[in-house]
């Protein structure tokens, strides 16, 4: 008895040292956690999908001089079309942190047609088809919070029109003339918003609606079965609109 009461004073007085010991110690608070930082700066890749629709102005002139001759009005057509990007962005430091700049370059394949009423004097009609234009540009851009981006882009493009092969409006069968394919130069504007995916770092949902407009460009219609000149022209001025939503990775995006 007198062991198990000695050894149940030692207890007691070592636990009353030891609790001592720790009310004598100051109260320090638990680390915050620091928010992440996130940076904008550096360089990605993506691709989309989308739908498209342009207007084209045409009027018949007579080649050597170019002279009017007659309104072929304005057609339109509309189709779905495919994206893929790439280019590089600069987000600024201390009170202009919110701001972002970038450069970058796009290519779209599309389907995009519809009726164009041709020569000759528009007797003709043909279906029209946009199939591909690339685009190079810069982008100005405002971070609504660290993760979302709205921005306006701008930029020059260019944009291919195929082959119009004209049918009799009558009967509807080849009427032996067509328009010859050609690209058209031009710029654009657009404007959009990019956020993160929260399921994986790096990785962005973006949404574009872009307005293209092209310079006019006079094309000599062909005979068909020879591919020479048929002594008419059209002037063709394309605008094109689209709406794109692309997955964008972006290469160092985070701390």
């Amino acid at each position: 008895m007198k062991k198990l009461a000695l050894a149940l004073a030692a207890v007691a007085a070592f636990s009353g040292q030891a609790f001592a010991a720790d009310m004598g110690r100051p109260y320090t608070k638990a680390p915050v956690a620091v928010p992440v930082a996130y940076n904008w700066t550096g360089c990605f890749i993506g691709a989309g999908a989308g739908y498209g629709w342009y207007n084209t102005e045409s009027t018949q002139v007579v080649p050597a001089t170019g002279a009017f001759v007659v309104s072929e009005g304005t057609s339109g057509g509309r189709g779905w079309l495919g994206n893929v990007q790439g280019g590089c962005d600069y987000q600024f430091s201390g009170p202009m942190g919110n701001w972002v700049i970038g450069a970058f370059a796009d290519y779209s394949f599309m389907d995009v047609k519809g009726d164009h009423i041709g020569v000759p004097l528009t007797t003709g009609v043909g279906p029209l088809k946009q199939d591909y234009a690339w685009a190079a540009g810069a982008r100005i851009g405002y971070l609504v919070n660290p993760t979302f981006l709205t921005y306006f882009n701008a930029g020059w493009t260019q944009t291919h029109f195929k082959q119009v092969d004209y049918l009799n409006f009558g009967t509807l069968l080849p009427n032996g003339f067509s328009l010859p394919g050609s690209t058209y130069d031009g710029w654009f504007i657009g404007s959009g918003f990019e956020y993160q995916l929260s399921f994986l770092p790096g990785l962005f949902l973006k949404s574009e609606y872009r307005y293209s407009q092209f310079d006019r460009k006079q094309i000599n219609n062909i005979a068909t079965a020879t591919g020479l000149p048929t002594g008419t022209a059209e002037t063709v001025k394309p605008f094109t609109q689209s709406l794109l939503t692309s997955v964008v990775y972006r290469f160092n995006f985070g701390r």
